[in-house]
């Protein structure tokens, strides 16, 4: 039996692709799936961001070495997202972001990674609490950055599908 082949991959860079978006609230406290209101009504980060840190999920193995073998295997154990940070440009003129993102506040990042594609399976929901905000200092001939830590408060929900444009005005119609 042949295998089937696969279509060449469409690779593509995150850079100008993938939105970032802070949401203060998701009415969706279970599945953490934001409406498209939410969406919209969401704060815009991408613009700011310089550089991304953590924002993965990952499985801590279990050894379970016995005395059949010399091999030591192991099992999947629990996940763990590691603590998280975002750099951001500072702007000179607002303050918008350094509010949004205030040491302790409790929100979520929302990516969009392949950008608002209504249908796409692409969307990533963080909750998180923000552990620290502090500028970065140099005199080096780059732009005013500063970086926000964030703690991953509960499982993320990843590879959500990105809600249809107009989706709550449907809903709230039935």
């Amino acid at each position: 039996m042949a295998l089937p082949i696969a279509r060449p991959v469409e690779k593509y860079s995150r850079r100008g692709i993938s939105i970032f978006l802070w949401l203060d609230k998701i009415a969706d406290t279970q599945a953490l799936t934001p409406t498209r209101a939410e969406l919209d009504g969401g704060l815009n980060l991408s613009a700011a961001i310089a550089s991304i840190s953590g924002f993965t999920l990952e499985n801590q193995s279990i050894e379970t070495p016995d005395m059949s073998d010399g091999f030591d295997s192991s099992i999947p154990g629990s996940d763990k997202a590691e603590d998280s940070s975002l750099v951001f440009y500072e702007d000179k003129v607002t303050n918008v972001i350094e509010e949004a993102l205030a040491k302790g506040k409790q929100g979520n990042v929302v990516m969009l990674r392949k950008g608002d594609v209504p249908g796409s399976k692409s969307m990533d929901v963080f909750p998180l609490r923000v552990g620290s905000q502090s500028p970065a200092y140099t005199a080096d001939n780059e732009a005013a950055k500063f970086e926000v830590k964030f703690t991953i408060t509960r499982r993320p929900a990843q590879a959500l599908a990105v809600p249809a444009v107009g989706a709550t005005a449907k809903k709230a119609l039935s």
